[in-house]
């Protein structure tokens, strides 16, 4: 079409106008201008009324397309074009409005604007066109003066301008939402101020080069602060103090950012990041251009959201810190414990966990303070920090510290040697016994979470049979643990299906042989149909915390089958009741004792309470008011066991007992020597108190008890022990047998 001769219709006539020729000062950038015409003529007509024009303080780039075909490829290819001056005719009579259509659907550019020129104004209805397509206007082309082409280009680059200003700030938010996003999960100091610096370049739309960020230290000093995060060419002085940076003029904006606690927004961009925590954060960004109002505003809400997100990680750190240190100590406790993995240096070196249990450390700040229980521990640190300094070191537990580390360094008499001497506690010496549980870590398992079970199986272990030593897990301690738990998993569900019961021990007058009372004992029959010894499932019980729910339900049941040994005539004799040590500790244990007398009917002053001198020893002052309380409803106390504990001529004469049982051990070692069974007898009578022996199992040790005067005995010489029935049953044929 170019050869074609050009009729004076298609010429654009170049009205001049007096407009002002004052010499522009040119920006630095420039709109950009697409003039797409199968004319040649019309592009330098339309670049000669657009020469050294200036609109909205930019000169114009203009940009040549002879074709739509050509207009849709350099729209492909250049980018930020404002507006197209778009004739309608060309390669097509509707080439231009097919144009306009691939530019809104298929290239999807909203922003820029469309100015359509014709030199056949009937063609295409100005109206009609308006209306159905996006553009700012339609014009023939003898209309376009320069002014009116200078009205027109401004009105379309003020539109495109604040078209292009949305879509930039919504992006721009868009990535703030999502750089707030993505930094939410970075949690750790230098991983978000990394996040943070790349964020800023994607806002700003520029490469991730010669960003850093500096982190002011607590004490405020400018000179100490430190570049924590950096990008680009700045890499190199990653965790370097500030000084060290070669650049005087991006030191002094960091330091008066920091001092001024404001961003700079020159060339050269210093932000600045408030925290809760008083902590200034700068970060430097090299950007060879000026801000405009979208690049302030967004950097304005990405400074808001990085400032609560810096509060956030530091706010993180503290908690993680916590959790995984123990406050007094300043140590790793159990949580870091079960996270850590330990790797030997020698991965054919075997590793091991060894647990430290202080022996009667509540003893010892009952006795000297929390404050010093405090000391102690710190004390108890250092020295195992200093014997075992290539090792991990953990406090799980408030008395209880863990150490890992090679076979080699944890051995079992190194342990013990650390506490072989004093620990200076407030300048005062204090000898100190410790428990050790130990395990050797698998070569292949790094995870400590089962380890740490059977260090503590072997720690329990040394406790019980071994306290103050260093003892190493086996399998066969890991057998037993398995088989407690187990039977303690049974014996709760035991205690829910009712297959606890009690049996009676009939109890006699040595001299008349005749029923004098019952002794309620706690019996276990599984669902196999076994019995389960009491010396397996009580102690259990106790360690468990059952006890209270346990001596509960005794209690109950015997009170209650007492009534039934009452209805069947034998309303003379006592029940004799044992009672743990956790049922003395509960604060409603004497209401319970009388709910369960009141309910059952049953005379309290026939009920007697069976507790061990241990008991007792434990803390005489709380002991005593509980007994006290047990006499005012009118029960009686007995000791059990006495003379296999703390026994104490003081103990017996504060306790509020009416009874001394003499423990089986005594009765039996009457064969060979009877002094000791004699001098509890003569004791008991000294102080007031009925006796009652324990094991009677010979005819001979029947005849000793009765010389000594000792009231009461108990034994498979008179009778085992039998479930309430069973006891009625016999004693009913005892007394037909009698008639």
């Amino acid at each position: 079409m170019h050869d074609e001769p050009i009729s004076d219709d298609d010429l654009m006539p170049i009205i001049e106008d007096s407009v002002d020729t004052a010499e522009p000062i040119l920006p630095s950038r420039t709109w950009k201008v697409l003039i797409v015409d199968d004319d040649v003529d019309v592009h330098q007509a339309t670049k000669l009324a657009l020469k050294d024009l200036i609109v909205e303080d930019r000169s114009l780039t203009l940009l040549h397309a002879y074709s739509a075909k050509e207009a849709e490829h350099t729209l492909q290819t250049e980018l930020d074009i404002g507006v197209i001056l778009l004739d309608v005719v060309m390669e097509t009579d509707s080439a231009g409005l097919e144009l306009v259509e691939t530019i809104r659907d298929r290239l999807n550019l909203y922003a820029i604007r469309i100015i359509l020129r014709t030199g056949q104004p009937g063609y295409a209805p100005e109206m009609e066109t308006i209306q159905r397509y996006d553009i700012n206007d339609y014009r023939t082309k003898p209309e376009l003066t320069r002014i009116r082409l200078f009205t027109i280009l401004t009105s379309a680059i003020r539109a495109y301008k604040q078209i292009r200003n949305q879509q930039i700030m919504r992006q721009g938010l868009e990535k703030v939402v999502k750089a707030s996003t993505e930094l939410a999960n970075l949690h750790g100091m230098r991983l978000f101020a990394e996040g943070a610096v790349k964020q800023i370049s994607a806002i700003l739309q520029i490469e991730p080069d010669g960003l850093i960020c500096v982190q002011q230290s607590n004490e405020h000093h400018n000179s100490s602060a430190q570049i924590i995060a950096a990008a680009g060419r700045y890499s190199q002085f990653v965790h370097s103090p500030l000084e060290k940076l070669n650049s005087h003029k991006i030191r002094e904006s960091i330091l008066r950012c920091l001092e001024n606690r404001t961003s700079l927004l020159e060339t050269g961009l210093t932000l600045y990041f408030s925290t809760d925590q008083g902590r200034g954060l700068a970060a430097y960004v090299d950007i060879d251009r000026q801000l405009d109002n979208t690049d302030r505003h967004l950097l304005e809400v990405f400074c808001a959201n990085i400032s609560v997100g810096f509060d956030n990680v530091i706010l993180y750190n503290r908690l993680k810190e916590q959790a995984f240190t123990d406050p007094l100590l300043n140590v790793p406790n159990l949580n870091s414990l079960l996270r850590y993995r330990y790797s030997p240096l020698n991965h054919s070196e075997a590793s091991r966990l060894a647990l430290i249990d202080i022996d009667d450390f509540s003893a010892f700040n009952d006795s000297f303070s929390h404050k010093s229980g405090d000391g102690l521990l710190k004390a108890v640190s250092a020295r195992l920090n200093s014997a075992f300094p290539h090792c991990f070191l953990a406090r799980v537990g408030s008395d209880v510290f863990a150490i890992v580390g090679d076979q080699r360094d944890i051995v079992l008499d190194r342990i013990c040697d650390v506490f072989e001497t004093t620990f200076l506690v407030d300048n005062q010496p204090f000898k100190i016994m410790a428990s050790f549980g130990v395990v050797d870590l698998d070569l292949n398992s790094h995870d400590l979470s089962e380890h740490y079970k059977d260090a503590q199986v072997a720690l329990k272990y040394a406790k019980v049979h071994h306290r103050g030593a260093a003892m190493l897990f086996s399998h066969d301690m890991g057998q037993s643990a398995r088989d407690r738990m187990l039977l303690l998993t049974e014996l709760k569900e035991a205690l829910d299906h009712q297959e606890l019961f009690l049996m009676y021990q009939p109890k006699y007058q040595l001299g008349s042989l005749k029923l004098s009372g019952a002794e309620a004992l706690l019996r276990w029959r599984n669902q196999q149909g076994n019995l389960i010894p009491p010396d397996q499932f009580i102690p259990l019980a106790e360690q468990a915390g059952m006890m209270v729910n346990i001596g509960t339900f005794v209690l109950n049941q015997a009170c209650k089958q007492f009534k039934q040994l009452i209805e069947a005539g034998y309303s003379d004799v006592s029940m004799a009741i044992n009672v743990s040590p956790a049922q003395l500790d509960e604060p409603n244990f004497v209401s319970v004792l009388d709910n369960a007398i009141k309910s059952n009917h049953v005379p309290a002053t026939q009920i007697e309470l069976e507790i061990t001198e241990t008991i007792a020893a434990k803390n005489l002052p709380y002991i005593c008011n509980v007994l006290n309380n047990v006499r005012c409803l009118g029960c009686k106390i007995a000791i059990d066991d006495f003379g296999t504990g703390f026994s104490s001529l003081s103990l017996l004469h504060k306790l509020p007992a009416t009874r001394l049982k003499i423990d089986r051990i005594f009765v039996d070692a009457m064969n060979e020597d009877d002094t000791i069974a004699k001098m509890i007898v003569n004791l008991g009578q000294t102080l007031g108190m009925e006796i009652t022996a324990e094991g009677i199992e010979t005819e001979i040790q029947h005849r000793q008890l009765k010389a000594f005067h000792c009231e009461e005995g108990q034994g498979w010489l008179f009778a085992k022990a039998m479930e309430m029935d069973e006891f009625i049953a016999f004693f009913n044929r005892k007394q037909d047998s009698t008639k």
